[in-house]
């Protein structure tokens, strides 16, 4: 036990406590194992210049380079100075300033020729790159005892630069992680010897020792190569063993029965399902024939028919004489989802009712806002058994809630439900209920392999017949104001030729605190001086100006989450039924929303939204006949990343291929659901996107491993490793995915 303790030792001990708190608070690092496994992110050869040319604006950096030159400048008539430094590095320069009291020490140090390290905060001033009292470490001064030391200590090598803070920088950090190094000699190793010996692998404590400390650059790629590959390794054995655990549950076969509720809906569709809908059915209904409960994810483009797929699996089961249950994250799309599904159906939809087919099923709706009565008939007709399927949302988890025999449960948009939730209505049924979790986000494989290792994945990557082009431009509001009066122009022919349009704001407007706050806040900068800072663009004032200028004399509803239920459902159903012209609405409309007569979609403040948010918003329109039309507005510099964002989602409708852009440009810390878990994802040196063979290696190996021994008792280190990954927080995290 001894071994793992050293790991486990609070930073304060080592380092005391005020670096040990900032460690803690801003870069959420308690032990020395945390502390260990903050990898830097970046080495700089000593003598080599960072790329200036290359700078992040908004990131906190550490540049090596020289002092071109240095001057003083006064200002506000002579009482205040500033000391402008001008760094270069062949590459490209950068400005530093300092002022007031600040300006001494560098003036006498930053001289032209010196050399140093400097970290900072890089932002923009007069169109020129700054940093802006930046702290800094000579290299090359011969005078301080401190630069001696820095020249000893970098002389020659690699400089690790690391991922910091404003609190604290990557030299400080260098210097925590001198002290801690010590302990990296008794790292447990959760490889089994024989997997590290056949793969070549350098041992544990020597990998730690060559990422912090290396000598070479070969060290560099031989410690990442190891530790990759136990980031890889530990979460597929995590996953490779929830897998194991789901098969050994037991289920209720529901196999499909002939002539009953599926053909008899299938003989009454318009149209022939793709082959992509045929070949995933049929991978449904096979797990759905086994003993085991289901566990699959369902991937598809919006607007590829999952829906239909879900639907069959539904009547499969309800054929078989179980129930099937269908969770959507909001009462706007549970709604949705129960009239198109009823549509779908028609008479086979009113089992029990007069006039209903001999056939058919009750398809029942429960909501938290649904009046008494009707959530009681609901409540009553779900005990019974008289409805096979329910569509809710969270009411259906709740207690009061009773089956009569649960066989599927069907979760639509998975990254908006915790596993919490998943379980609770799994808990429902006699037995554990098949489980299908539908997803329109694509998401790469390696993705899959990672946050959703524990689900088989199934995707549907053809678009149904009829489905119409979108075209995507991107509208430059602050360059080019002439664009945005010319894209409500097309607002305004659209619906001229009989269609609707949706207007998406990022922001509700309707809290009178939040705009006094944001108002405060923004009169202290104007939005001149920086456009990023004033408060994104909200529905209720958009609305407003839209009914009193551009769209005058157009019909302009707004839709937003704060609204009453009821009043949410009258607008929506107004708006399918072609009586509103244009809806401004934040993203409640982004999953499901189906008005195949709304062609266009104006994204007030498009940068502010993620890549595949923007994705699925588009797929509201070109939904029928007539071709959709996506305009992304922005006051975003042309050169900035969220330009390039917005130009790469206008570029191509293809999910997969975005999917990969946004998580290029994210990295895996948001993609794996960070957002979701508030817990720091457990993967520092693997990154997703790079490392497929990597993750498809790990995983292949993780599968026999615990197919050989699922309790991992010939494998102890691996189990100490695992249970450190898997505390209560990191199980949530790889369950919320």
């Amino acid at each position: 036990m001894d071994r793992v303790s050293s790991f486990d030792e609070p930073l304060k001990k080592l380092l005391g406590g005020a670096t040990a708190k900032v460690m803690a608070e801003h870069l959420d690092l308690h032990t020395v194992g945390d502390l260990l496994h903050h990898y830097p992110r970046r080495y700089e050869e000593r003598g080599r210049l960072t790329a200036l040319a290359d700078l992040p604006l908004d990131e906190h950096v550490t540049v090596v380079a020289q002092v071109a030159d240095a001057r003083i400048l006064m200002f506000n008539n002579g009482r205040g100075k500033r000391l402008e430094v001008t760094l270069t590095d062949g590459s490209g320069r950068l400005q530093l300033v300092f002022f007031g009291h600040g300006v001494h020490k560098p003036h006498k140090e930053l001289l032209p020729g010196r050399q140093a390290m400097f970290a900072g905060k890089v932002s923009v001033f007069n169109r020129k790159m700054q940093l802006a009292h930046p702290t800094y470490q000579l290299l090359d001064a011969s005078d301080a005892d401190e630069a001696t030391e820095a020249v000893d200590a970098f002389a020659g090598r690699l400089l690790p630069i690391y991922p910091a803070c404003k609190q604290l920088d990557s030299w400080r950090i260098a210097k925590a992680v001198d002290a801690v190094l010590p302990s990296a000699q008794d790292a447990v190793d959760p490889l089994p010897a024989a997997l590290r010996e056949g793969r070549g692998f350098t041992p544990l404590p020597e990998a730690l020792l060559k990422v912090h400390r290396p000598q070479t650059k070969a060290d560099i790629e031989d410690a990442k190569a190891r530790l990759k590959w136990d980031e890889a390794f530990v979460l597929q054995v995590a996953l490779a063993r929830r897998r194991y655990a789901d098969t050994q549950l037991p289920a209720a076969a529901r196999r499909p029965v002939a002539d009953g509720l599926l053909d008899a809906f299938d003989a009454k569709l318009p149209f022939t399902l793709t082959e992509g809908q045929q070949k995933v059915s049929k991978e449904i209904f096979d797990d759905l024939a086994t003993e085991h409960p289901m566990h699959r994810l369902l991937q598809g483009e919006v607007g590829s028919g999952k829906t239909m797929v879900a639907l069959r699996a539904m009547l499969t089961v309800v054929d078989a004489g179980g129930q099937a249950a269908m969770l959507a994250p909001t009462e706007v799309l549970a709604q949705q989802h129960h009239r198109s599904i009823t549509e779908m159906m028609g008479e086979l939809a009113e089992g029990g009712m007069l006039g209903g087919s001999d056939h058919g099923t009750k398809v029942v709706l429960l909501t938290g806002s649904m009046g008494t009565a009707a959530r009681r008939q609901a409540l009553l007709d779900l005990v019974t058994g008289e409805a096979g399927i329910v569509i809710g949302t969270h009411a259906l988890i709740e207690d009061k809630v009773q089956f009569h025999d649960l066989g599927l449960v069907v979760v639509d948009e998975q990254h908006r439900f915790g596993v919490e939730q998943r379980d609770a209505l799994r808990s429902k049924g006699k037995q554990p209920p098949h489980l299908l979790v539908m997803t329109a986000t694509p998401i790469p494989r390696t993705v899959a392999m990672t946050v959703f290792g524990d689900l088989e994945t199934s995707v549907l990557d053809q678009l149904p017949a009829g489905r119409s082009p979108i075209a995507s431009h991107v509208v430059p509001a602050k360059d080019k104001p002439h664009f945005l009066a010319r894209a409500w122009e097309r607002v305004r022919e659209e619906v001229g030729n009989g269609h609707q349009a949706y207007v998406v704001c990022p922001r509700i407007g309707d809290d009178a605190e939040e705009a006094e706050g944001k108002k405060g806040k923004a009169k202290k900068k104007t939005a001149e001086e920086d456009p990023e800072k004033r408060p994104p663009l909200a529905v209720l004032e958009i609305a407003d100006e839209l009914r009193k200028g551009a769209l005058a004399g157009l019909t302009v509803e707004v839709l937003h989450g704060r609204m009453h239920p009821d009043e949410k459902d009258d607008v929506m159903r107004r708006f399918a039924a072609g009586d509103v012209d244009v809806l401004v609405a934040t993203t409640v409309i982004e999953v499901g929303v189906n008005v195949p007569n709304a062609t266009a979609m104006v994204i007030m403040d498009a940068d502010r939204f993620g890549v595949s948010q923007l994705h699925q918003l588009r797929g509201r329109v070109g939904r029928g006949s007539a071709p959709g039309l996506c305009l992304l507005v922005s006051e975003a510099h042309e050169a900035s990343p969220a330009r390039a964002r917005l130009s790469a989602v206008a570029a191509t409708l293809d999910g997969f291929e975005l999917s990969r852009i946004d998580l290029e440009q994210r990295r895996e810390g948001d993609v794996l659901g960070q957002a979701q878990s508030g817990v720091r994802s457990s993967l520092r040196m693997l990154t997703v996107i790079d490392d497929e063979e990597v993750i498809a290696a790990a995983r292949e190996e993780a599968v026999a491993i615990v197919a050989a021994d699922p309790e991992l008792e010939h494998l102890p280190e691996l189990r100490t490793v695992l249970a450190a990954l898997l505390d209560k927080e990191r199980e949530e995290y790889l369950d919320k995915g």
